[in-house]
């Protein structure tokens, strides 16, 4: 059985997949299996794929007849990956060598259920590493206590899933599977589950990961109604909030960082389509009149003015200035 599963999901990458499939190789290992999903690409992606699958040790290659979007690709790399450990890497990211090795290693020294990294975040030729903001690294800490509070950037706003390693048990008997009816923002919501339902976390300080940004083909360029479900994802969220236990706890940062999100939206509404910016302004107000209502009114009172009266506008049905 090997230690370690990489899901790699792919879909129309052309013109990144060679460097993505070459840093594989560079972590290749006889403990590490590959699971590359071809997520029905209509370009030269697949061809990529099969010529770098035949020589790539540990590699399996998963394809889909039609194109089901990032979450069904990690899924099915999911369903089928036979590790201790998972991660996960997008089509057009890499790894610097040796990076899958230190992974491993750290997540053995530290026993914990899943560990998050560092990640260099590379536009064009420019480099800047990333940390999650965790309170402390190389420790074993409380996967909840890096939600709250409400106020500071948290755990849960370092939405990278493939900035991490997670323990094959937090995905058994179908768990911790990706929401496939999201097409965007599917991660904000699978990393506030994993902080509810795992048990142990560390933070780790290694830069192996590149994260390639300003690539048009990215869901991050998108200006359709992709760019929205963020809503239904903040809902769905809320609902498991609301049936934890400490509900009261966690329901402060749920909110505001659904505020935070709606008001990051509209501050960019003229770059969407026009019928998405009328669309997004609709359910943005529904989704302020959905909110539990003390939670939000804290929101309002405690985060920045110009949000503040933009979402009282939006909610009360006023022209945002």
């Amino acid at each position: 059985m090997p230690r370690l599963s990489v899901v790699v999901p792919l879909h129309n990458v052309e013109a990144f997949a060679e460097n993505t499939l070459r840093s594989l190789a560079h972590n290749a290992d006889p403990g590490v299996e590959f699971l590359l999903v071809d997520d029905c690409s209509t370009d030269s992606t697949p061809w990529v794929v099969d010529r770098w699958a035949e020589k790539l040790p540990g590699a399996r290659v998963i394809r889909h007849e039609k194109n089901m979007g990032i979450a069904q690709a990690r899924n099915s790399g999911i369903d089928a990956a036979e590790g201790e450990f998972l991660t996960f890497l997008d089509g057009d990211d890499w790894y610097g060598p040796g990076h899958l090795a230190e992974l491993v290693r750290a997540m053995e020294e530290l026993g914990c259920d899943f560990a998050r990294t560092d990640h260099v975040q590379a536009t064009g030729t420019e480099r800047v590493v990333r940390r999650p903001p965790a309170p402390a690294r190389g420790i074993v800490m409380d996967p909840r206590d890096g939600i709250a509070p409400a106020d500071m950037e948290t755990m849960v706003d370092y939405p990278f899933v493939w900035a991490g390693i997670y323990r094959r048990h937090l995905f058994d008997d179908g768990g911790m599977r990706f929401a496939t009816e999201l097409r965007t923002a599917e991660d904000r919501l699978w990393i506030w589950r994993l902080h509810l339902k795992a048990r142990t976390y560390a933070s780790l300080g290694l830069h192996g990961v590149f994260y390639r940004r300003g690539v048009a083909t990215s869901l991050t360029q998108i200006k359709d109604s992709r760019q929205l479900d963020f809503i239904p994802a903040y809902d769905a969220l809320l609902r498991d909030v609301l049936r934890d236990p400490e509900a009261e706890r966690f329901l402060p940062k749920a909110v505001r960082t659904y505020c935070a999100m709606i008001a990051f939206h509209l501050g960019k509404a003229d770059q969407y389509e026009s019928s998405t910016a009328r669309l997004l302004r609709r359910e943005a107000r529904a989704a302020l009149h959905r909110m539990p209502e003390h939670a939000l009114e804290e929101t309002l009172r405690t985060i920045d003015s110009t949000r503040s009266r933009l979402l009282s506008r939006l909610r009360d049905g006023r022209k945002a200035a």
